[in-house]
Protein backbone atom coordinates (compact mmCIF):
# COMPACT_ATOMS: atom_id res chain seq x y z
CA UNK A 1 0.00 0.00 0.00
CA UNK A 2 1.08 3.17 -1.31
CA UNK A 3 1.35 5.55 1.70
CA UNK A 4 -0.45 9.20 0.93
CA UNK A 5 1.09 12.04 2.52
CA UNK A 6 -0.85 15.03 3.71
CA UNK A 7 -0.82 18.46 2.03
CA UNK A 8 1.01 21.33 3.97
CA UNK A 9 -0.65 23.69 5.83
CA UNK A 10 0.25 26.06 2.88
CA UNK A 11 -1.76 24.09 0.26
CA UNK A 12 -4.50 23.34 2.00
CA UNK A 13 -8.36 24.96 1.07
CA UNK A 14 -8.93 28.10 3.20
CA UNK A 15 -11.03 27.76 6.11
CA UNK A 16 -14.66 28.49 5.68
CA UNK A 17 -15.38 31.52 7.98
CA UNK A 18 -12.34 33.46 7.03
CA UNK A 19 -10.07 35.02 10.30
CA UNK A 20 -13.17 34.38 12.79
CA UNK A 21 -12.34 30.77 12.29
CA UNK A 22 -8.86 30.90 12.13
CA UNK A 23 -8.82 32.29 15.78
CA UNK A 24 -11.04 29.33 16.95
CA UNK A 25 -7.95 27.79 16.75
CA UNK A 26 -6.53 29.50 19.79
CA UNK A 27 -9.27 28.44 21.59
CA UNK A 28 -7.98 24.97 22.67
CA UNK A 29 -5.23 26.49 23.88
CA UNK A 30 -6.42 28.86 25.41
CA UNK A 31 -8.34 26.11 27.47
CA UNK A 32 -6.00 23.59 28.34
CA UNK A 33 -3.64 26.50 29.33
CA UNK A 34 -6.74 28.06 31.93
CA UNK A 35 -7.38 24.20 33.12
CA UNK A 36 -3.93 23.65 33.62
CA UNK A 37 -3.34 26.90 35.92
CA UNK A 38 -6.72 25.81 37.68
CA UNK A 39 -5.18 22.30 38.44
CA UNK A 40 -1.69 23.51 39.44
CA UNK A 41 -2.96 26.01 42.01
CA UNK A 42 -6.11 23.38 43.06
CA UNK A 43 -2.90 20.87 43.83
CA UNK A 44 -0.04 23.49 45.66
CA UNK A 45 -3.73 25.21 47.69
CA UNK A 46 -4.66 21.12 48.76
CA UNK A 47 -1.51 20.51 50.26
CA UNK A 48 -2.40 19.98 53.72
CA UNK A 49 -4.12 17.47 53.15
CA UNK A 50 -2.61 13.86 53.43
CA UNK A 51 -4.28 12.22 50.01
CA UNK A 52 -6.38 14.97 48.43
CA UNK A 53 -2.99 16.88 46.50
CA UNK A 54 -2.12 13.94 45.69
CA UNK A 55 -5.46 12.64 43.98
CA UNK A 56 -6.05 16.23 42.41
CA UNK A 57 -2.93 15.49 41.33
CA UNK A 58 -3.05 12.13 39.31
CA UNK A 59 -6.53 14.27 37.75
CA UNK A 60 -4.49 16.65 36.95
CA UNK A 61 -2.29 14.99 34.99
CA UNK A 62 -4.83 12.45 33.21
CA UNK A 63 -5.96 16.01 31.87
CA UNK A 64 -3.30 17.83 30.83
CA UNK A 65 -2.52 14.33 28.74
CA UNK A 66 -6.21 14.99 27.51
CA UNK A 67 -5.44 18.71 26.78
CA UNK A 68 -2.08 18.03 25.19
CA UNK A 69 -3.81 15.20 22.32
CA UNK A 70 -6.43 17.77 22.01
CA UNK A 71 -4.35 20.90 21.21
CA UNK A 72 -2.28 18.87 18.55
CA UNK A 73 -5.25 17.76 16.78
CA UNK A 74 -5.20 21.12 15.04
CA UNK A 75 -2.43 22.95 12.99
CA UNK A 76 -0.13 24.80 14.93
CA UNK A 77 -0.75 29.03 14.33
CA UNK A 78 2.30 30.83 14.42
CA UNK A 79 1.95 32.27 18.30
CA UNK A 80 1.44 28.77 19.65
CA UNK A 81 4.41 28.29 20.74
CA UNK A 82 4.56 31.75 22.40
CA UNK A 83 0.96 30.89 24.07
CA UNK A 84 2.46 27.89 25.50
CA UNK A 85 5.52 29.40 27.07
CA UNK A 86 3.21 32.34 28.12
CA UNK A 87 0.41 29.44 30.26
CA UNK A 88 3.72 27.89 31.57
CA UNK A 89 4.93 30.89 33.13
CA UNK A 90 1.70 31.58 34.52
CA UNK A 91 1.58 27.71 35.74
CA UNK A 92 4.62 29.01 37.78
CA UNK A 93 2.68 31.84 39.53
CA UNK A 94 0.32 30.04 42.31
CA UNK A 95 4.02 28.10 43.68
CA UNK A 96 5.83 31.51 43.77
CA UNK A 97 2.80 33.14 46.45
CA UNK A 98 3.22 30.60 49.45
CA UNK A 99 6.05 29.26 50.98
CA UNK A 100 7.73 25.61 49.71
CA UNK A 101 5.07 22.83 50.32
CA UNK A 102 6.34 19.37 49.75
CA UNK A 103 9.87 19.54 51.33
CA UNK A 104 11.70 22.07 53.12
CA UNK A 105 14.82 21.61 51.10
CA UNK A 106 14.52 25.03 49.49
CA UNK A 107 15.50 26.59 53.19
CA UNK A 108 19.09 24.32 53.27
CA UNK A 109 19.36 25.59 49.71
CA UNK A 110 19.02 29.51 51.01
CA UNK A 111 21.31 28.53 53.90
CA UNK A 112 24.22 26.70 51.82
CA UNK A 113 24.38 29.44 49.62
CA UNK A 114 24.74 32.17 52.76
CA UNK A 115 27.49 29.82 53.98
CA UNK A 116 29.12 30.41 50.68
CA UNK A 117 28.96 33.49 50.47
CA UNK A 118 30.75 34.60 53.91
CA UNK A 119 33.52 32.71 52.99
CA UNK A 120 32.61 29.39 55.04
CA UNK A 121 32.22 26.06 53.38
CA UNK A 122 28.68 24.10 54.20
CA UNK A 123 30.54 20.92 53.95
CA UNK A 124 32.77 21.44 57.16
CA UNK A 125 30.08 23.60 58.97
CA UNK A 126 26.25 22.55 60.43
CA UNK A 127 23.53 25.18 60.29
CA UNK A 128 23.46 25.20 64.03
CA UNK A 129 26.74 25.69 64.12
CA UNK A 130 27.30 28.77 66.81
CA UNK A 131 30.57 29.42 64.59
CA UNK A 132 27.93 30.60 61.94
CA UNK A 133 25.51 32.20 64.46
CA UNK A 134 26.00 35.75 63.09
CA UNK A 135 24.29 34.84 59.56
CA UNK A 136 20.81 33.35 61.38
CA UNK A 137 18.00 35.40 60.34
CA UNK A 138 14.25 35.09 61.67
CA UNK A 139 12.76 33.06 58.58
CA UNK A 140 15.42 30.21 58.40
CA UNK A 141 15.50 30.32 62.11
CA UNK A 142 12.41 31.45 63.91
CA UNK A 143 13.76 29.98 67.57
CA UNK A 144 17.56 30.76 67.22
CA UNK A 145 18.46 34.39 67.49
CA UNK A 146 22.14 35.08 66.59
CA UNK A 147 22.92 35.90 70.15
CA UNK A 148 21.39 32.35 71.38
CA UNK A 149 23.76 29.38 71.75
CA UNK A 150 22.71 26.12 70.08
CA UNK A 151 25.36 23.87 71.27
CA UNK A 152 26.66 23.07 68.42
CA UNK A 153 30.37 23.39 67.25
CA UNK A 154 32.53 22.00 64.58
CA UNK A 155 31.07 18.81 61.89
CA UNK A 156 29.96 15.98 63.15
CA UNK A 157 31.50 12.38 63.32
CA UNK A 158 28.70 10.39 61.28
CA UNK A 159 27.79 7.28 63.24
CA UNK A 160 27.11 3.38 61.24
CA UNK A 161 23.93 2.64 64.18
CA UNK A 162 20.79 3.48 62.10
CA UNK A 163 19.19 4.79 65.53
CA UNK A 164 22.27 7.50 66.02
CA UNK A 165 22.29 8.02 62.65
CA UNK A 166 18.09 9.22 62.94
CA UNK A 167 18.77 10.73 66.59
CA UNK A 168 21.45 12.89 64.63
CA UNK A 169 19.38 13.96 61.60
CA UNK A 170 16.18 15.07 63.19
CA UNK A 171 14.72 18.09 62.23
CA UNK A 172 14.84 20.36 65.54
CA UNK A 173 12.41 23.18 66.24
CA UNK A 174 14.20 25.79 66.25
CA UNK A 175 15.02 26.26 62.98
CA UNK A 176 12.85 25.24 59.27
CA UNK A 177 16.15 23.98 57.59
CA UNK A 178 15.98 19.91 57.40
CA UNK A 179 18.90 18.23 59.64
CA UNK A 180 20.44 21.17 60.79
CA UNK A 181 23.00 19.06 62.89
CA UNK A 182 24.64 17.77 59.34
CA UNK A 183 26.87 19.15 56.76
CA UNK A 184 25.16 19.57 53.14
CA UNK A 185 24.44 17.11 50.60
CA UNK A 186 24.61 18.58 47.78
CA UNK A 187 27.39 18.66 44.88
CA UNK A 188 29.38 21.60 43.54
CA UNK A 189 27.72 22.75 40.90
CA UNK A 190 24.25 22.70 42.96
CA UNK A 191 26.60 24.93 45.56
CA UNK A 192 27.19 27.34 42.65
CA UNK A 193 23.89 27.77 41.94
CA UNK A 194 22.81 28.67 45.43
CA UNK A 195 25.27 30.99 46.05
CA UNK A 196 24.46 32.77 42.51
CA UNK A 197 20.75 33.22 44.02
CA UNK A 198 21.84 33.82 47.36
CA UNK A 199 23.72 36.88 46.02
CA UNK A 200 20.60 38.42 44.19
CA UNK A 201 18.27 37.74 46.87
CA UNK A 202 18.22 39.74 50.22
CA UNK A 203 17.69 37.79 53.45
CA UNK A 204 14.48 39.09 54.11
CA UNK A 205 12.68 37.49 50.79
CA UNK A 206 13.68 33.79 52.17
CA UNK A 207 13.10 31.03 49.77
CA UNK A 208 11.45 33.12 46.92
CA UNK A 209 14.97 33.77 45.57
CA UNK A 210 15.08 30.45 44.56
CA UNK A 211 11.33 29.55 43.61
CA UNK A 212 11.76 32.34 41.55
CA UNK A 213 14.74 30.82 39.68
CA UNK A 214 13.66 27.64 39.98
CA UNK A 215 10.44 28.59 37.62
CA UNK A 216 12.14 31.04 35.46
CA UNK A 217 14.40 27.64 34.58
CA UNK A 218 11.15 25.48 34.14
CA UNK A 219 9.74 28.52 31.75
CA UNK A 220 13.26 28.06 30.16
CA UNK A 221 13.61 24.47 29.45
CA UNK A 222 9.88 24.25 28.16
CA UNK A 223 11.55 27.08 25.40
CA UNK A 224 14.21 24.28 24.94
CA UNK A 225 11.93 21.70 24.26
CA UNK A 226 9.40 22.71 22.02
CA UNK A 227 12.16 24.13 19.89
CA UNK A 228 14.11 20.90 20.07
CA UNK A 229 10.66 19.35 19.16
CA UNK A 230 10.09 21.38 15.96
CA UNK A 231 13.52 21.15 14.72
CA UNK A 232 13.03 17.36 14.92
CA UNK A 233 9.46 17.87 12.79
CA UNK A 234 7.42 17.36 16.49
CA UNK A 235 4.62 19.68 17.30
CA UNK A 236 6.39 21.62 19.47
CA UNK A 237 3.25 22.04 21.55
CA UNK A 238 4.17 18.57 23.11
CA UNK A 239 5.98 20.59 25.47
CA UNK A 240 3.33 21.22 27.53
CA UNK A 241 3.57 17.92 29.10
CA UNK A 242 6.49 19.67 31.10
CA UNK A 243 5.00 23.03 30.58
CA UNK A 244 1.90 23.00 31.92
CA UNK A 245 2.83 20.09 34.45
CA UNK A 246 1.30 20.08 38.10
CA UNK A 247 4.36 17.98 39.03
CA UNK A 248 6.85 20.94 37.35
CA UNK A 249 4.84 23.71 39.01
CA UNK A 250 5.29 21.94 42.35
CA UNK A 251 8.50 21.37 42.32
CA UNK A 252 9.96 24.22 40.63
CA UNK A 253 7.95 27.96 41.63
CA UNK A 254 6.75 26.08 44.97
CA UNK A 255 9.49 24.18 46.22
CA UNK A 256 12.38 25.17 44.04
CA UNK A 257 13.81 21.99 44.25
CA UNK A 258 17.13 21.72 42.07
CA UNK A 259 16.18 18.60 39.64
CA UNK A 260 14.59 21.38 37.69
CA UNK A 261 18.29 22.68 36.63
CA UNK A 262 19.21 18.85 36.66
CA UNK A 263 16.23 18.33 33.82
CA UNK A 264 17.80 21.47 31.92
CA UNK A 265 21.44 20.22 31.88
CA UNK A 266 20.60 16.55 31.14
CA UNK A 267 17.54 17.97 28.13
CA UNK A 268 20.32 20.23 26.93
CA UNK A 269 22.90 17.23 27.02
CA UNK A 270 20.62 15.04 24.96
CA UNK A 271 20.35 17.49 22.20
CA UNK A 272 23.95 18.42 22.38
CA UNK A 273 24.41 14.38 21.77
CA UNK A 274 21.78 14.29 18.82
CA UNK A 275 23.87 16.93 17.27
CA UNK A 276 27.00 15.46 17.37
CA UNK A 277 28.97 17.56 19.99
CA UNK A 278 30.30 14.59 22.21
CA UNK A 279 32.49 17.15 24.36
CA UNK A 280 29.91 19.95 25.00
CA UNK A 281 27.60 16.90 25.84
CA UNK A 282 29.88 16.00 28.15
CA UNK A 283 30.19 18.95 29.50
CA UNK A 284 26.68 19.12 29.93
CA UNK A 285 26.01 15.79 31.45
CA UNK A 286 29.07 16.48 34.53
CA UNK A 287 27.34 19.75 35.30
CA UNK A 288 23.68 17.61 35.35
CA UNK A 289 25.43 15.00 37.94
CA UNK A 290 27.06 17.76 39.83
CA UNK A 291 23.60 19.01 40.66
CA UNK A 292 22.26 15.97 41.98
CA UNK A 293 24.02 12.80 41.36
CA UNK A 294 21.47 10.60 39.40
CA UNK A 295 22.30 12.14 36.00
CA UNK A 296 25.96 9.65 36.02
CA UNK A 297 23.06 6.81 35.87
CA UNK A 298 22.78 8.09 32.14
CA UNK A 299 26.44 7.75 31.31
CA UNK A 300 25.46 3.83 29.52
CA UNK A 301 23.18 5.99 27.08
CA UNK A 302 26.11 8.38 26.11
CA UNK A 303 28.34 5.31 25.55
CA UNK A 304 29.92 3.54 22.56
CA UNK A 305 32.30 0.63 22.16
CA UNK A 306 34.03 2.11 18.61
CA UNK A 307 36.70 5.16 18.37
CA UNK A 308 35.69 7.87 20.17
CA UNK A 309 32.30 6.18 21.72
CA UNK A 310 34.04 7.27 25.21
CA UNK A 311 34.74 10.92 24.60
CA UNK A 312 31.65 12.12 26.28
CA UNK A 313 31.38 9.96 29.27
CA UNK A 314 34.91 10.68 30.22
CA UNK A 315 34.61 14.71 29.90
CA UNK A 316 31.21 14.28 32.02
CA UNK A 317 33.18 12.13 34.71
CA UNK A 318 36.04 14.54 34.52
CA UNK A 319 33.35 17.56 34.75
CA UNK A 320 32.03 15.99 37.41
CA UNK A 321 35.23 15.12 39.36
CA UNK A 322 36.94 18.43 38.22
CA UNK A 323 34.00 20.14 40.02
CA UNK A 324 34.65 18.97 43.48
CA UNK A 325 39.09 20.11 43.37
CA UNK A 326 38.35 23.89 44.89
CA UNK A 327 36.08 22.14 47.80
CA UNK A 328 38.67 19.25 48.07
CA UNK A 329 41.43 21.87 48.67
CA UNK A 330 39.54 23.61 51.26
CA UNK A 331 37.90 21.38 53.51
CA UNK A 332 39.84 17.82 52.31
CA UNK A 333 37.69 15.26 52.79
CA UNK A 334 34.77 16.65 54.46
CA UNK A 335 33.65 17.14 51.29
CA UNK A 336 31.29 14.39 51.33
CA UNK A 337 29.52 16.12 53.56
CA UNK A 338 26.61 13.89 55.00
CA UNK A 339 26.17 12.23 51.95
CA UNK A 340 27.09 8.87 53.54
CA UNK A 341 25.00 9.14 56.06
CA UNK A 342 22.02 10.05 53.73
CA UNK A 343 22.43 7.27 51.63
CA UNK A 344 22.61 4.59 54.86
CA UNK A 345 19.45 6.85 56.07
CA UNK A 346 17.58 6.21 53.02
CA UNK A 347 18.45 2.83 52.43
CA UNK A 348 20.98 2.49 50.04
CA UNK A 349 23.12 0.68 52.21
CA UNK A 350 21.05 -2.21 53.35
CA UNK A 351 18.00 -1.93 50.95
CA UNK A 352 15.38 -1.80 53.63
CA UNK A 353 13.62 0.70 52.35
CA UNK A 354 14.64 0.99 48.75
CA UNK A 355 13.30 -1.18 45.22
CA UNK A 356 9.62 -0.92 46.59
CA UNK A 357 8.32 -3.07 43.48
CA UNK A 358 11.23 -6.31 44.15
CA UNK A 359 10.15 -5.63 48.00
CA UNK A 360 6.69 -7.19 47.32
CA UNK A 361 8.70 -10.64 46.69
CA UNK A 362 11.57 -10.53 47.89
CA UNK A 363 13.98 -9.67 51.13
CA UNK A 364 16.00 -6.93 51.46
CA UNK A 365 19.55 -8.68 50.37
CA UNK A 366 18.10 -10.43 47.95
CA UNK A 367 16.50 -7.84 46.98
CA UNK A 368 19.79 -5.58 46.76
CA UNK A 369 21.33 -8.34 44.80
CA UNK A 370 18.64 -8.07 41.67
CA UNK A 371 18.22 -4.53 41.68
CA UNK A 372 22.27 -4.34 40.97
CA UNK A 373 22.05 -7.10 38.21
CA UNK A 374 19.24 -5.22 36.47
CA UNK A 375 21.12 -2.34 36.80
CA UNK A 376 24.35 -4.01 35.11
CA UNK A 377 22.32 -5.25 32.58
CA UNK A 378 19.83 -2.05 31.54
CA UNK A 379 23.36 -0.56 31.52
CA UNK A 380 24.82 -2.74 29.03
CA UNK A 381 21.51 -3.29 26.93
CA UNK A 382 21.71 0.98 26.82
CA UNK A 383 25.30 0.54 25.50
CA UNK A 384 24.37 -2.04 22.62
CA UNK A 385 21.82 0.07 21.56
CA UNK A 386 23.85 3.38 21.27
CA UNK A 387 23.23 4.77 17.30
CA UNK A 388 20.20 2.24 16.80
CA UNK A 389 17.59 4.54 18.39
CA UNK A 390 17.13 8.25 19.29
CA UNK A 391 19.66 8.97 22.90
CA UNK A 392 16.50 10.89 24.10
CA UNK A 393 14.82 7.50 24.17
CA UNK A 394 17.54 5.49 25.61
CA UNK A 395 17.76 7.97 28.31
CA UNK A 396 14.21 8.36 29.10
CA UNK A 397 13.61 4.47 29.62
CA UNK A 398 17.52 4.30 31.48
CA UNK A 399 16.30 6.71 33.50
CA UNK A 400 12.82 5.94 34.16
CA UNK A 401 13.83 2.26 34.99
CA UNK A 402 16.46 3.35 37.42
CA UNK A 403 13.19 4.77 39.45
CA UNK A 404 11.14 2.06 39.57
CA UNK A 405 14.21 -0.24 40.01
CA UNK A 406 15.03 2.29 43.27
CA UNK A 407 11.76 3.66 44.39
CA UNK A 408 13.30 6.65 45.53
CA UNK A 409 11.35 8.45 48.59
CA UNK A 410 11.40 11.54 47.63
CA UNK A 411 9.36 12.10 44.21
CA UNK A 412 10.65 15.36 42.72
CA UNK A 413 13.70 12.87 41.99
CA UNK A 414 11.48 12.02 39.08
CA UNK A 415 11.48 15.64 37.97
CA UNK A 416 13.93 15.38 35.00
CA UNK A 417 12.27 12.22 33.43
CA UNK A 418 9.00 14.39 32.76
CA UNK A 419 11.42 16.39 30.62
CA UNK A 420 13.14 13.30 28.84
CA UNK A 421 10.05 11.78 28.00
CA UNK A 422 8.41 14.75 26.34
CA UNK A 423 11.72 14.85 24.57
CA UNK A 424 11.87 10.87 24.03
CA UNK A 425 8.03 10.86 22.43
CA UNK A 426 7.69 8.47 25.41
CA UNK A 427 4.52 9.39 27.43
CA UNK A 428 4.49 6.32 29.03
CA UNK A 429 7.09 7.45 31.75
CA UNK A 430 4.96 10.11 33.23
CA UNK A 431 2.98 7.24 35.01
CA UNK A 432 6.47 6.68 37.24
CA UNK A 433 6.64 10.70 38.65
CA UNK A 434 3.10 10.84 39.27
CA UNK A 435 3.13 7.28 41.45
CA UNK A 436 5.93 8.58 43.35
CA UNK A 437 3.66 11.17 44.46
CA UNK A 438 1.18 8.75 45.28
CA UNK A 439 3.63 6.48 47.14
CA UNK A 440 5.22 9.46 49.04
CA UNK A 441 1.64 10.31 50.65
CA UNK A 442 1.82 6.01 51.79
CA UNK A 443 4.91 6.42 53.81
CA UNK A 444 5.42 3.58 55.71
CA UNK A 445 3.16 1.43 54.37
CA UNK A 446 5.59 -0.60 52.12
CA UNK A 447 3.04 -3.22 50.45
CA UNK A 448 1.45 0.15 49.02
CA UNK A 449 4.14 2.09 48.13
CA UNK A 450 5.54 -1.03 46.01
CA UNK A 451 1.48 -1.79 44.34
CA UNK A 452 1.63 1.60 43.21
CA UNK A 453 5.03 1.47 41.70
CA UNK A 454 4.23 -1.63 40.17
CA UNK A 455 1.08 -0.28 38.23
CA UNK A 456 3.68 2.76 37.22
CA UNK A 457 5.87 -0.03 35.81
CA UNK A 458 3.06 -1.80 34.19
CA UNK A 459 1.89 1.04 32.26
CA UNK A 460 5.04 1.63 30.93
CA UNK A 461 5.41 -2.30 30.04
CA UNK A 462 1.95 -1.76 28.26
CA UNK A 463 2.44 1.23 26.51
CA UNK A 464 5.65 -0.28 25.17
CA UNK A 465 4.07 -3.89 24.12
CA UNK A 466 1.42 -1.74 22.52
CA UNK A 467 3.86 0.33 20.38
CA UNK A 468 5.73 -2.43 19.58
CA UNK A 469 3.39 -4.61 18.15
CA UNK A 470 2.06 -1.19 16.33
CA UNK A 471 5.65 -0.59 14.89
CA UNK A 472 5.82 -4.52 13.68
CA UNK A 473 2.48 -3.88 11.70
CA UNK A 474 3.79 -0.47 10.32
CA UNK A 475 6.85 -2.09 8.68
CA UNK A 476 10.51 -0.57 9.33
CA UNK A 477 11.13 2.61 11.54
CA UNK A 478 13.47 5.19 10.65
CA UNK A 479 16.87 4.93 12.10
CA UNK A 480 17.77 7.26 15.20
CA UNK A 481 18.79 10.05 12.81
CA UNK A 482 15.58 10.35 11.46
CA UNK A 483 13.00 13.25 11.77
CA UNK A 484 10.21 11.38 13.73
CA UNK A 485 12.41 8.63 15.36
CA UNK A 486 11.04 8.12 18.79
CA UNK A 487 8.79 10.80 19.03
CA UNK A 488 5.51 11.30 19.59
CA UNK A 489 3.25 10.87 15.82
CA UNK A 490 3.02 14.78 15.03
CA UNK A 491 -0.56 16.00 14.40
Amino acid sequence: MVAVQRPSSSLRRPAVGGPARASLRGLPLAIGGLVSVVGSTAVIATASAAWWPNLVLVAAMLLLGGIAWMITRRPAGPRAVLGILAFAAVCQVPGLTLAPITSTDAYRYVWDGRVQLSGTSPYSHVPLDDALARLRDPILFPGLSPADRSGVTGPPRIPHDPAALTALSADDPRTRINRPRVPTIYPPVAQAYFTAVAFLTPWSAGTFGLQLAAAALAVGVTALLATELRRRNRDPRWAVLWGWSPIVALEAGSAAHIDVLAAALLVAAVITAARRAPVITGLLLGAAASVKLLPLLLLPAFTAVRRHGLTTPLVAVGTFVASYVPYVLAVGTLVVGFLPGYLGQEGFSDGSSRSAILGLVLPPMARQLVTAVLAIALALLAIRLHGRQPIAVTCCWLYGAALLLTTPTYPWYGVPLIALAVLAGRAEWLAVPVASYLAYASFGHELRQGLIHLTAALTVITAISLRHRSGLRRGPVPRAGGSAAGMIPPS
